[in-house]
């Protein structure tokens, strides 16, 4: 294995390892304050139990989100010094605040962990909400970072010099809002479908079933909104990429030839040797739809993009389509939830819609990671869109295969002790009630 490869690798295993942390991370403070909020409305110790049991899964995604965002940023050091000699001045901002928004999380955390029958109620209920507040704050600020490398502003380049740097402008590219948008609706939607998908398991088990009820109920209402809101968040990230990134769309789409009527197409084996797509549906017209709000506007396709600035197009293109495939499954998932809600009250709790649940506890992280994959593959050759290739910013220090080697197996063996955790933690359910009644049959409740 190269240095190239190595490197790359590297990064990619950090980060799939590190975007479920941190959309964990970001949004169960939010399902620990909902809880929390309804125990001091309707004093159901069943909610005080659910925010003290996530309260807990949010230490530990807090504890191993810094750990694997701590290598990371060594990482960016170590893997890519030429693109941190040019990079660094200009998007460093974003992580400055974000360090900012990270410490003020670890205070919070720790208020809300030990301030149980220590704090004012309402006080002791504000710190959970800042834990929220702050972990969201910090995953959009990364995001910045990252849009920036899709979007760079803030500075003028000539004759390979980085001049006149405004980290303001660079922080808000044009692409901050509409990548911020679409993480962090995927990150509600992946989390609140693998908390409610974990409940809905201990509820067909029958085990300690009104506090998974009441749990599950949280986490199915935020993924359901957050699954039904993507598609407005995936349609402006989507216009976005085609004005900055048309060789990502392109690829994205596995689209070839430009032509008018541009076609969507659905599924397809891409074959870049004949410049055809075998087995998919071709929608003719969607695409332009799309893109430019009438059917006939052709879209820029691959043939108009030099070869050496395509991205890996087959990669690029199922990445997609998983993303969009599984962003569907949870979509209609949601519809029938909420029709549960509204019109049929028998079906929430049945077993085939809590079975569907189930089904779709690893399908939000999954999208999350091919959406990632599309981000960063889609982008290549470039790691700064149009002005730095990943090749001219990878280090020329040899042995980075074993420092590769070392890392998979830090990520490997923190992400079984976070497994291990939280089977423990689950397990130890049964012992957070304090009241006989809440441990009610399924009839019962």
């Amino acid at each position: 294995m190269d240095n190239f490869l190595a490197a790359r690798s590297q990064m990619a295993l950090s980060l799939g390892f590190h975007i479920i942390y941190a959309c964990i991370g970001m949004v169960m403070p939010f399902f620990m304050a909902v809880a929390h909020y309804r125990w001091l409305k309707t004093k159901d110790i069943a909610h005080k139990n659910i925010a003290k049991a996530w309260s807990k899964g949010v230490a530990i995604f807090f504890a191993t989100g810094a750990v694997s965002g701590t290598m990371l940023s060594f990482e960016l050091g170590l893997l890519w010094p030429n693109f941190m000699k040019h990079a660094g001045p200009i998007f460093g901002m974003p992580f400055s605040l974000e360090g900012t928004a990270f410490f003020i999380e670890a205070i919070a955390l720790g208020f809300f962990l030990y301030g149980w029958e220590r704090l004012n109620p309402y006080f002791h209920w504000f710190t959970g909400v800042v834990v929220g507040i702050s972990g969201l704050a910090s995953g959009i600020l990364v995001v910045a970072a990252n849009s920036w490398m899709n979007s760079p502003a803030g500075f003028d380049y000539v004759n390979g010099q980085y001049l006149n740097i405004d980290p303001m402008k660079a922080m808000f590219n044009e692409a901050w809002f509409s990548e911020a948008l679409h993480m962090t609706i995927a990150a509600f939607a992946s989390t609140g479908f693998a908390v409610a998908g974990v409940h809905a398991l201990m509820i067909v088990r029958r085990q300690n079933v009104h506090f998974h009820q009441q749990a599950f109920k949280i986490a199915a209402g935020f993924a359901a909104v957050a699954a039904l809101l993507q598609p407005i968040a995936g349609d402006i990230a989507a216009k976005s990429v085609a004005k900055r990134q048309p060789a990502k769309l392109a690829a994205m789409e596995a689209y070839f030839h430009t032509k008018p009527y541009s076609p969507l197409v659905l599924g397809g084996i891409p074959d870049v040797k004949t410049q055809e797509v075998h087995y998919g549906l071709e929608i003719p017209g969607l695409l332009s739809f799309l893109v430019y709000d009438d059917f006939k506007t052709p879209v820029e396709a691959l043939d108009q993009i030099p070869v050496e600035n395509q991205p890996p197009v087959a990669i690029t293109h199922y990445s997609f389509q998983v993303m969009v495939g599984l962003g569907m499954f949870m979509m209609l998932i949601s519809v029938l939830y909420l029709i549960a809600i509204w019109f049929k009250k028998h079906w929430i709790y049945s077993n085939w819609l809590l079975k569907l649940f189930i089904i779709a506890v690893p399908t939000g992280f999954i999208a999350v990671e091919a959406g990632w994959m599309v981000t960063e593959i889609g982008r290549q050759p470039w790691i700064i869109q149009g002005v730095m290739r990943t090749a001219d910013a990878v280090t020329p220090m040899p042995g980075i295969a074993w420092s590769f080697y070392l890392f998979t197996g830090i990520y490997i063996s923190l992400s079984i002790v976070v497994v291990f955790l939280l089977y423990r933690q689950i397990l130890m359910v049964p012992k957070l009630y304090d009241k006989p009644q809440d441990n009610l049959t399924l009839s019962q409740a």
